[in-house]
């Protein structure tokens, strides 16, 4: 017999002894006491929500706290800070005045007729906005309206804008002080004015202009950011907000290029200053989040199709909602709106409509159509009878040679069109007019020419690369159909074009050509057609070139496209600006 103590747990034992922790190991406890794990599930179970608390609530109050007291601080060192040169600018644009009416009186002597620059004092009634802001009053008001767009002197629609804006302000303001902030520092005041008139016939009075150069537009680059570049960009652009405050504090703010983040910046240093937005497009939209997705209806659209699938998928369409939430805080922040066509104040509304409301921004975000040149296009384009004799089997395209422009699909419905052998479709000839920024476009260029070569349509496929407005007011001049394959096109100045040319539109059914431009807008009658893939397009080449009453189509898109004129949009332009003017008055 042994005297070692028995094992209560061993065999023959009628009894067990069970350890505290042993009394709470059941299954999913994780070795917690009951009361401690109900709490852990219950934290666990709360957290989402206490994110989203903490997000749309405490953020947004610490945010507004730090507006009133740092914000608000630095706000008055920099306005302090540029004091300074701001009555230098009061002082020299009293002086350029002086001299430039000396000027025009030497020249009176010369000429029996005034120019475009005769009148400033005189507001054209077409432009004079209605509203009770339009008075005497306000119509003195003398402050310094600053507009800030970096890349001002790159010659695009988007700068069309700006100078029609600036135009339009100074006539309607003729004692105001423009300043734009720009980064093109090897451009002058004059070679800048110079380009303007030459390039969008668009005459700027020079004496109430001034441009501040900006040292930090690198920042906003893409190159700056290879990775992450929205985020990058948009934080660049602080910098470049920062940078332009420092020289000239503004007494109204607008930007006319799409940077939400500098406004509100502008809102953090100066709450009192009314600020304005015109966007061309959203930084980000929901379009673009869907098309992450490769089950979704737009999963096969734009250049980031279908790449939301996997972990750096996954990861890249969590960074696109935390930015768009940022960028809608940003936007939010913003007096008044303004975007270029009913699908950008769609996606505008969605992203900055809500938290707008919450700030109390009663001011509804308002479609103002960019100026085209709808009446240089009339002069040089004639619509008639005559003319219709002279137009041939030519379908032009005006892009450039960009990724989105989707040149591919062009080329691959055009060759589905050609391989019908229809009367038309033997006639038919495609020409991409385009410029050519850079290396990649070059590339993109040569890939193009291969894929046509490929497509057996070499022969019927004309490139024009970087021709000159002249050549291109020709081709439109002897074309046939405009066409234009970008998905959701934001606007669409080209297409625009095409309708003010009398071109017969064959274009993406989606974006602003589908819900602003090619509609029946005229006599219930369609000035083009609208299509989505090679197939509807090609269906839709063959409806064009062999329509009975092609003429009837050419004089209801050009009437249609009156609705995109320099003085539409000066109109609109000035009722919105007038909000603000009335903010300062």
């Amino acid at each position: 017999m042994s005297d070692l103590p028995r094992d209560p747990s061993g065999p023959g034992s009628s009894c067990s002894v069970r350890s505290p922790r042993d009394a709470y190991a059941a299954p999913f406890s994780f070795g917690m006491e009951p009361k401690t794990l109900a709490f852990t599930a219950a934290a666990i179970a709360c957290t989402p929500f206490a994110i989203l608390i903490c997000w749309n609530f405490f953020l947004p109050l610490l945010f507004r706290l730090f507006s009133l007291t740092v914000g608000s601080l630095l706000g008055w060192i920099l306005r302090k800070g540029a004091e300074g040169r701001r009555s230098l600018l009061i002082r020299a644009t009293a002086e350029n005045e002086a001299q430039f009416r000396e000027s025009r009186v030497r020249e009176k002597h010369d000429t029996s007729s005034g120019s475009d620059d005769e009148g400033w004092e005189n507001i054209e009634g077409s432009i004079v906005g209605s509203s009770g802001n339009g008075e005497k009053g306000s119509r003195d008001w003398d402050g310094i309206v600053g507009f800030f767009h970096p890349f001002c002197n790159a010659g695009g629609g988007g700068e069309r804008v700006l100078w029609a804006a600036v135009r339009a302000t100074q006539r309607r303001w003729p004692n105001a002080k423009i300043v734009v902030y720009t980064g093109d520092h090897d451009v002058s005041k004059e070679n800048m004015l110079s380009r303007v008139k030459n390039t969008f016939s668009i005459d700027i009075h020079p004496p109430t202009i001034h441009f501040i150069y900006l040292s930090t537009r690198h920042w906003v680059l893409s190159s700056t950011w290879p990775h992450m570049t929205l985020l990058g960009q948009s934080v660049g652009s602080l910098f470049m907000g920062l940078d332009a405050f420092s020289f000239l504090v503004p007494d109204i703010f607008v930007d006319t290029m799409g940077y939400a983040f500098v406004l509100g910046l502008c809102k953090i240093l100066f709450p009192d200053m009314p600020t304005a937005a015109y966007v061309h497009y959203p930084t980000i939209s929901t379009d673009m989040l869907d098309s992450l997705d490769p089950k979704t209806p737009v999963g096969s659209q734009g250049v980031n199709a279908g790449k939301g699938v996997g972990l750096k998928g996954a990861l890249k369409r969590h960074y696109w909602k935390v930015f768009a939430s940022i960028y809608s805080w940003m936007g939010a922040s913003v007096d008044v709106v303004m975007t270029n066509s009913s699908w950008t104040q769609a996606h505008i509304q969605s992203l900055w409509g809500p938290r707008r409301k919450q700030r109390g921004r009663e001011n509804p975000i308002a479609v103002v159509y960019p100026p085209c040149a709808v009446n240089e296009i009339e002069r040089a384009v004639e619509i008639s009878e005559e003319s219709e004799k002279r137009r041939q089997k030519y379908l032009v395209y005006i892009a450039q040679f960009r990724p989105e422009k989707n040149h591919q699909l062009i080329l691959q419905s055009f060759a589905e069109f050609v391989k019908t052998g229809t009367p038309s479709a033997k006639e038919a000839k495609l020409v991409l007019l385009g410029s050519v920024r850079d290396d990649n476009d070059s590339r993109r260029v040569y890939q193009l020419r291969l894929l046509v070569n490929e497509l057996h349509i070499k022969d019927q496929v004309i490139f024009q690369l970087d021709a000159p407005w002249s050549e291109i007011l020709q081709w439109l001049g002897k074309a046939f159909v405009g066409v234009n394959g970008m998905w959701n096109e934001h606007f669409g100045i080209g297409v625009v074009e095409y309708l003010a040319a009398g071109l017969i539109s064959v274009v993406h059914n989606s974006g602003g050509p589908k819900l602003d431009i090619v509609v029946t807008d005229v006599d219930g009658e369609p000035t083009g057609f609208l299509a989505s893939t090679p197939s509807e397009f090609a269906e839709g080449f063959e409806k064009a070139l062999s329509h009975p009453d092609p003429l009837s189509v050419r004089r209801r898109a050009r009437l249609s496209s009156k609705r995109f004129t320099e003085e539409e949009f000066a109109r609109k332009w000035l009722s919105e600006l007038e909000k603000l003017v009335a903010m300062k008055s």
